[in-house]
């Protein structure tokens, strides 16, 4: 989960490095470092716990001083936040310099060859391992080449990775390579730049290669891009990708920060994520993932939905989407825990997997899993040619646009857009929806990205408002039924991510079996509670929460009386079918969030503990 730039061309490295960093600085943020190869062909190292800020401050005598370095941002795993654990990681003869996404699983056994050997370590990480390992290579064969060196290194290590490597006797180069973390590869005019995403070299490129699994690449200006299998070295044509992002795209447009940036760009991320899809005038709705593989889905004898976080929660609502329009039995699973069990999967099952990253360690491991079980896989992401993207037999991306907040927020109601879509395709297509309930949905789908920006400007200054009461509080309930039973566990998410304040989120009817307990005068309680469905045992549930004198925060539809009259503070959203009612009421509940937190002092866009991308276990 963390971040790596590298930058080998004409211009200074410091500088594209930093500023790759800043824009990287989501992935990881507990520390960052650098290392450039200055005019001697000598290394400079500078790394520090911390921000990027804090290594600027230290480092900025090595502007205009290089012209090939590469840099690290840093979510720990092995070791804690220090100077000594930050990348980059430097060999024992410190010529070999290397940063590291992932973790190396059999780095103990490793350290302990190497500590025989006669190599000292000075940090907790594995990384420093993997480092060693090279200049062992190296060290035990004169005649091998640095790359060469790094693909036997590569080839006795377990886990996942993706790294950029540096060596002093072979200047101007720089080895990457990946297994299970992304990489991307810049192509310039007499210019390479390397990144965990685009985003750090968008402005100077619109050309890029992504790296595949299993592969590495020696990259110099004198021979280009060489790039070979880590197992058989085999060589491989660079397949070329036009960017499709764009700089203002990864800017905050005047916001604060980005989270609430991407609250407000959610009617055009649902829009974008209907266009083309949803064509209401002619009563149809084109998915080429769905139609190309129709029958099949449609055969099914179940469909698994596996995902992590925030893609799981849309998941719970993909559940109920699809079982009520298409009929067609579905589980959703953790991947993380559907990894590590026997689930029963044949090859007549449909595996959806949701991931807006599209390099959900857990979530790719556990495709892997299906597909060996021969079941058919449908990813839904929000990055194209990510790694679930290139894995996947179909799917759809969400087209939200990139979502740089740790906090979910764009992404999660694109997702359900999608999933909204799917299951009406299958209902329509399996005759389960008539053609005039068919076409009453699609019209109320098409009529969403309106409704959302009614509801961001209906709220805004509400939940603003409302959020200062409860800069305080300890704990928070979130409760909802039926579909918006998991629009209160995302609220809750969404709360406990970004203020650090303890949430819950149940399915209302659920209270009285425990959570009752836990309220009283200081209790605030958020409930989901539009007209449709359930509406008169939701009532019932706020009167059980007042008569225990809890503090609620009632999310209902516009012109609502008789649950607004006993909340103490009321949102209101417009009127949509109930299945398409959580895209609308979360929008709310992730203002709620985000102004708790600002008021609280929490660095919204970089929450502690978390990271947008979570590429390792």
């Amino acid at each position: 989960m963390c971040g790596i730039v590298g930058y080998t061309g004409f211009q200074d490295a410091y500088e594209i490095v930093i500023n790759g960093l800043r824009r990287l600085e989501y992935r990881g943020y507990d520390s960052a470092g650098i290392v450039l190869e200055n005019k001697d062909k000598k290394f400079e190292v500078v790394k520090t716990k911390g921000k990027v800020d804090d290594l600027v401050a230290i480092s900025k005598k090595l502007e205009g001083t290089a012209t090939v370095g590469m840099g690290h941002t840093r979510w720990a795993t092995h070791g804690v936040p220090s100077d000594r654990n930050s990348h980059p990681h430097i060999s024992n003869n410190g010529k070999i310099a290397l940063v590291h996404n992932g973790i190396i699983e059999n780095y103990d056994t490793i350290k302990t060859m190497l500590i025989e050997k006669g190599f000292t370590f000075h940090s907790e990480t594995d990384t420093e391992v993997l480092v060693n390992l090279i200049q062992y290579f190296m060290d035990t064969d004169p005649e091998l080449d640095f790359p060469t060196a790094i693909r036997l290194a590569l080839n006795e290590v377990y886990g996942a990775y993706a790294i950029t490597v540096m060596h002093e006797d072979y200047p101007g180069v720089l080895v990457v390579a990946r297994l299970g973390s992304p990489l991307a590869i810049g192509l310039g005019n007499q210019e390479y730049f390397i990144a965990s995403d685009a985003s750090p070299f968008v402005e100077f490129t619109k050309e890029a290669v992504y790296l595949e699994e299993g592969h590495m690449a020696t990259i110099s200006l004198k021979k280009g891009i060489d790039i070979r299998t880590i197992k058989g070295n085999e060589k491989i044509t660079p397949q070329i990708q036009e960017l499709k992002l764009s700089l203002e795209q990864i800017e905050k447009g005047g916001y604060e920060h980005f989270m609430l940036k991407e609250i407000f760009e959610q009617p055009k991320s649902i829009h974008d994520t209907l266009r083309g899809r949803l064509l209401v005038n002619e009563g149809i709705i084109k998915m080429a993932g769905i139609w190309d593989h129709l029958e099949r889905i449609n055969q099914a004898q179940k469909i698994t939905i596996i995902a992590c976080g925030t893609s799981w929660h849309a998941g719970l609502i993909g559940e109920y989407l699809i079982e009520e329009f298409a009929r067609i039995p579905v589980e959703v699973e953790y991947a993380s825990e559907f990894r590590y069990r026997n689930p029963i999967i044949t090859d007549k099952d449909i595996v959806i997997a949701i991931s807006q990253s599209g390099e959900t360690a857990d979530t790719m491991a556990a495709i892997k899993m299906a597909k060996e079980k021969g079941a058919f896989i449908y990813g839904i992401c929000n990055v194209v040619d990510s790694s679930i993207a290139r894995i996947t037999d179909a799917g759809s991306y969400t087209h939200a646009g990139p979502e740089i907040g740790v906090a979910s927020t764009k992404a999660f109601t694109s997702q359900l857009t999608i999933l909204s879509l799917i299951a009406l395709k299958l209902g329509k297509h399996n005759g389960n929806l008539s053609n005039q309930e068919f076409m009453r949905l699609i019209t109320e789908l098409d009529a969403l990205p309106k409704k959302v920006e009614e509801v961001l400007e209906s709220t805004h200054e509400i939940t603003k408002e409302i959020a200062k009461h409860f800069v305080d509080a300890q704990n928070f309930l979130y409760l909802g039924r039926g579909y918006n039973f998991p629009a209160a566990l995302e609220g809750a998410l969404k709360l406990k991510e970004i203020s650090y304040i303890h949430a819950e989120g149940y399915p209302a009817a659920e209270m009285k079996h425990g959570p009752i307990a836990l309220i009283d005068e200081n209790m605030p309680i958020v409930i989901i509670a539009p007209r449709q469905g359930h509406y008169d045992k939701i009532v019932s549930n706020v009167q059980e929460i007042k008569a225990r004198k809890g503090k609620i925060i009632a999310v209902v539809n516009s012109g609502d009386t008789q649950v607004a009259s006993m909340a103490d503070y009321v949102i209101e959203f417009p009127e949509t079918s109930e299945c398409f009612s959580p895209i609308l009421a979360s929008v709310p509940l992730q203002l709620l969030a985000y102004y708790v937190a600002v008021y609280r002092g929490a660095n919204v866009d970089q929450p502690r503990n978390l990271a947008k991308s979570v590429t390792v276990e």
